[in-house]
């Protein structure tokens, strides 16, 4: 596996490659970065290409980026460009899966098919009132803090996107507070925490163009951040398989690795 840099909309967005074949990008959630895979990448790459992608521009970050899902899933487009790739299957979570299927509306030539984990989407209400509270002005002085809140806090946090803590993989943990430790991490988080709603309307107006993609969705039954009900609807909306998790929460790709991991080769390989 290799970390790099490469030229992408006006940033630096950092990725590890790794493998060979045709070429598999991943997309982290709101917070992580390529580093949440690393359970992952090394059975995806027996079979492909990988490139696992640090959206918030990895240690070279703009100030300023531009926050919205079209103009994040622009700089994904931007990196494949740099990186020669004319087309690519797409693994993406929560907000990720969001630019993911953004990526595939503006670009649909560009992605073959996509694997989405729970991906956040204009049907879920289960954190509309998380969103509110953080795009306040009190919110935000919290979040403001949240880096540099002790790690007992963070490990509480992350329990809550699992369906059983028990099942907190060793060292889970660290690739999260290290993305919350990023040099601008949170003001880019904040920015896209502010223009959430307005973000998922668009996403609901562009669906309608992803109904040629193959898309398999993957969620936990016990997914208390984004709803298994929206899934559903979302399933509906785009024709696509979905897989579901019993047990699971919102990190499935990391709390049933193994399970998971055959799901997407079985896929890739169709």
């Amino acid at each position: 596996m290799e970390a790099a840099f490469t030229g992408a909309g006006g940033a630096q967005m950092h990725y590890l490659r790794a493998g060979r074949g045709s070429p598999l990008l991943l997309i982290h959630g709101l917070v992580g970065s390529s580093a949440i895979w690393r359970r992952n990448i090394p059975v995806l790459a027996e079979h492909r290409t990988v490139y696992a992608l640090d959206l918030l521009g990895g240690t070279d970050w703009v100030p300023g980026l531009a926050a919205g899902l079209e103009e994040t899933a622009r700089r994904v487009l931007a990196t494949m460009d740099a990186l020669e790739l004319e087309q690519a299957d797409l693994v993406a979570a929560s907000h990720g899966g969001a630019v993911a299927m953004m990526l595939a509306a503006v670009a649909p030539h560009r992605v073959k098919s996509m694997v989405l984990f729970a991906p956040a989407n204009p049907y879920s209400r289960a954190t509309d009132w998380m969103v509110r509270a953080y795009g306040s002005g009190l919110g935000g002085a919290v979040a403001g803090i949240a880096p540099r809140l002790p790690r007992w806090v963070h490990r509480a946090a992350l329990a809550r996107m699992f369906g059983d803590k028990r099942r907190i993989p060793e060292g889970c943990l660290e690739p999260y507070r290290e993305a919350l430790r990023a040099p601008g991490a949170m003001p880019q988080v904040m920015s896209i925490v502010r223009c959430w709603f307005a973000e998922m309307e668009k996403l609901r107006s562009v669906l309608p163009r992803l109904t040629t993609t193959p898309v398999l969705l993957i969620w936990g039954d016990r997914d208390r951040v984004v709803s298994l009900e929206s899934g559903r609807r979302l399933q509906r909306e785009l024709g696509a398989e979905l897989a579901v998790m019993p047990g699971g929460g919102h990190l499935v790709f990391e709390e049933f690795a193994d399970e998971v991991n055959r799901l997407m080769v079985e896929w890739l390989k169709r």
